[in-house]
């Protein structure tokens, strides 16, 4: 059992959890939670953390994990240390980061519904937007270098388990990106305050993307103009735009909808 918050395994974990930059080095991240460690995929696991209370109070995913031979014993004030939460839940896994790159994006067997993030910093619209995007029926998401990390733990918490199936990728150059995405013949949407039309008025069951914007000032001017078409939300009252995630669930359904009416999804 790893007694001492000292230990090398421990400040790693602790540091995954902590510093993008060295997440990045690594190539790896941390899962908190009974849920998220159970749907982790096997084979991307280098190392589960447990408590004795979680083997005691989770004895199907303690089974599970018991399979594994890099699970590790750790007491309470261990598994607090290497957490990222005020009442961690006794289980943390080290895990490898998943890697996508363009071309698996623009493959596809269906029609491509994609969201595309330009500069989307706040953690748990990134976690909600995936979550939704998943349950929407997305194939994929696009992010710029800009765009917070996917790979943080309140991230990976407000995911619920899609970023284990969500395909996704960061470019460098987004603008590349989006002819790259043109020239596949995929159309592109922006979320825009100033669209020339609602947002339900487009057709959305041919390839597509939404692009979606910082959530303080928007799209830049350059990535509006990569768009085929502005589109709003219309709203009511004195509310004068909408939160980033929350617009970008209204998006993504009208999509899902158009695309079960007409037997595409």
């Amino acid at each position: 059992m790893i007694s001492s918050v000292s230990n090398g395994k421990v400040k790693k974990a602790a540091a995954l959890g902590k510093k993008a930059k060295y997440r990045r080095e690594t190539g790896l991240y941390v899962v908190e939670g009974p849920k998220m460690a159970f749907e982790l995929p096997e084979d991307e696991i280098e190392c589960v953390y447990v408590t004795e209370n979680f083997l005691r109070s989770y004895q199907e995913i303690a089974k599970k994990m018991r399979k594994l031979k890099c699970m590790e014993l750790v007491t309470d004030e261990v598994m607090k240390a290497m957490s990222d939460t005020e009442s961690p839940q006794g289980i943390l896994a080290v895990a490898r980061q998943h890697r996508y790159e363009m071309k698996d994006i623009l493959k596809r067997q269906d029609k491509a519904h994609l969201i595309i993030l330009e500069t989307l910093q706040d953690p748990g619209n990134l976690g909600t937007i995936m979550r939704t995007a998943e349950a929407a029926g997305v194939s994929g998401i696009v992010m710029d270098r800009g765009t917070a990390d996917i790979y943080s733990p309140k991230v990976i918490r407000s995911t619920m388990g899609a970023i284990f199936r969500m395909p996704f990728v960061y470019v460098e150059d987004l603008k590349s990106s989006l002819k790259e995405m043109k020239q596949a013949g995929i159309c592109l949407y922006a979320a825009h305050l100033e669209g020339a039309k609602d947002y339900d008025k487009e057709d959305y069951t041919r390839d597509m993307g939404f692009l979606i914007g910082n959530e303080a000032k928007g799209l830049s001017a350059d990535i509006t103009f990569m768009a085929d078409a502005c589109v709003k939300i219309p709203m009511s009252g004195k509310v004068e735009s909408l939160n980033a995630a929350v617009a970008a669930s209204v998006f993504m359904f009208e999509a899902a909808r158009q695309r079960r009416s007409l037997g595409c999804q």
